[in-house]
């Protein structure tokens, strides 16, 4: 592995996380808060991190290319130094000890939502807009605005896009890689914006309406209230919210497909079928559940439904009314969603719907196989037959994904969290969902944890970002060690 470009990829990165931390240094200045100093200081810390590293690093794209290797190294240690990065500002403020400021930093990159901060309201707004901005940067993930910023980077930026891109698509091999991620940032530009708009058309402030914007499209569910959305009262306001998070959840390379081949590519496309019937079917189950245990109003009750089953499966984790009260049918049928996610190629976390659907059809096909062992078994997606790594890559996935949930689990319950606590916690950080159930539900916060409790947390957020295989990889010594280019 060729450490010095690693290097540079990693300093140019930091270098423009210097200058993002500039929007709430200045914001500070606005609002007459605290966050001039701190800001000031994280500027200028990570400023000298970044010339550092470029001091150290090098690469000359015409002699030079881009390995799968240093793909990877760099989308692991990038999470790894921005989340750093973004500590320093809850660390310099004084109220957050070392460990729960990394965590709401990782918790704000992997867009997962979940905080330790008892009380929001009180936060300077400083501090509020950076929260929201490190949701919004995770979202579209840093790599993937890394590729848009960085010229150099050219046609080896491939390495780079597959491992931002993670679930399992056709559509995130693309050809003219840098024309197509600036189409994707300028689709998650125009998200961003028309929210705020349509947010302030609801009456809310432009701070409130800005930082809930960058939140949703993000899908990482941060908010500048205590109680989030519920603190609106609005109807018109979730409604807006709903929108958003439900296009936020959807393939953006499928928004890519729309601008060259029209609508049409939606309804060719299995997992976004998939999707919009899975929330069509799991709210109309939770409406009829409230409508018949709780009575209230039918819109009420359907309004309430979709935002939340919206929500969850995007996994921006919105709250606009304590689901912890409703039936145990409706939180279970939420729960469901903890796993499934939405599309891949999108801001949301979780398994995501397409490893599901192809899940089915090689058990279908195991069925088929079983009565009939010498017949030549095919499992295609979109009308593309899946090739024999595929298929073992999603195997690995799940199994993984529910090694990693029991793994984390039994660490978190080994610092005093309960069972049934535990295992919700650590499948809503894995998926980025954020809201746990009971002392981490949806109108509580993480900061009741340990310490140790908080490190579980912060790898499992980490490791269910990245997709496990990214990490993992980096536990082969041939990955160290090995002089081939791979």
């Amino acid at each position: 592995m060729n450490v010095k470009i690693v290097c540079f990829l990693l300093g140019r990165l930091t270098l423009y996380g210097a200058g993002t931390l500039c929007l709430p240094f200045i914001a500070a200045f606005f609002y007459g808060d605290a966050g001039r100093a701190f800001f000031g200081a994280s500027i200028m810390l990570t400023a000298t991190l970044a010339c550092l590293l470029l001091a150290y690093g090098s690469y000359d794209k015409y002699k030079e290319t881009i390995s799968n290797r240093e793909g990877v190294a760099t989308m692991v240690f990038a999470w790894l130094l921005l989340s750093a990065v973004g500590s320093l500002p809850y660390l310099f403020s004084g109220s957050f000890d070392v460990v729960s400021a990394l965590f709401e930093s990782v918790s704000g990159l992997t867009t997962t939502g979940a905080s330790v901060i008892p009380d929001v309201e009180i936060v300077p707004k400083s501090i509020l807009l950076w929260r929201s901005l490190t949701q919004w940067l995770g979202g579209l993930g840093v790599i993937m605005i890394f590729i848009v910023l960085l010229p150099q980077l050219s046609g080896s930026a491939v390495q780079l896009f597959n491992s931002e891109f993670g679930g399992f698509s056709f559509n995130k091999m693309l050809p003219r890689m840098k024309n197509t991620a600036w189409v994707i940032f300028g689709i998650y530009l125009i998200l961003t914006f028309a929210e705020t708009l349509l947010l302030m058309c609801c009456h809310l402030n432009f701070f409130d309406a800005f930082n809930h914007s960058l939140t949703t499209v993000a899908t990482g569910g941060f908010s500048t209230y205590n109680d989030g959305v519920a603190h609106f009262h609005s109807p018109l306001v979730e409604i807006v919210i709903t929108i958003f998070m439900f296009l936020a959840s959807v393939n953006f390379t499928l928004y890519f497909a729309a601008t060259k081949k029209g609508l049409a590519v939606f309804k060719e496309d299995d997992e976004f079928k998939a999707y919009v019937y899975l929330l069509v079917v799991l709210s109309g189950l939770i409406t009829l559940n409230l409508a018949l245990t709780k009575g209230g109003v039918l819109a009420d009750n359907m309004r309430l439904a979709v935002f939340h089953v919206v929500s969850f499966s995007s996994t921006a984790g919105f709250a606009a009314f304590d689901y912890d009260q409703w039936p145990a049918f409706a939180n279970f049928l939420l729960t469901i969603l903890y796993f499934t996610g939405a599309c891949s190629g999108s801001t949301a976390g979780g398994i995501k719907i397409s490893r599901f659907l192809v899940l089915m059809k090689i058990i279908k096909a195991e069925l088929a196989r079983v009565l009939h062992p010498t017949m030549l078994l095919k499992i295609s997606y979109n009308g593309r037959l899946l090739t024999v790594p595929q298929l073992i890559s999603i195997n690995c996935f799940f199994f993984i994904y529910v090694a990693s949930i029991i793994l984390f689990s039994l660490l978190l319950a080994a610092t005093g969290v309960s069972m049934n606590e535990s295992i919700f916690g650590v499948a809503s950080c894995l998926s980025s969902v954020s809201p746990g159930v009971g002392l981490i539900g949806g109108m509580s916060n993480f900061g009741t944890l340990t310490a140790g409790g908080k490190w579980v947390l912060i790898a499992a957020m980490l490791l269910g970002r990245l997709e496990f295989f990214t990490v993992l990889v980096l536990l082969r010594t041939e990955f160290w060690h090995s002089a081939r280019r791979w």
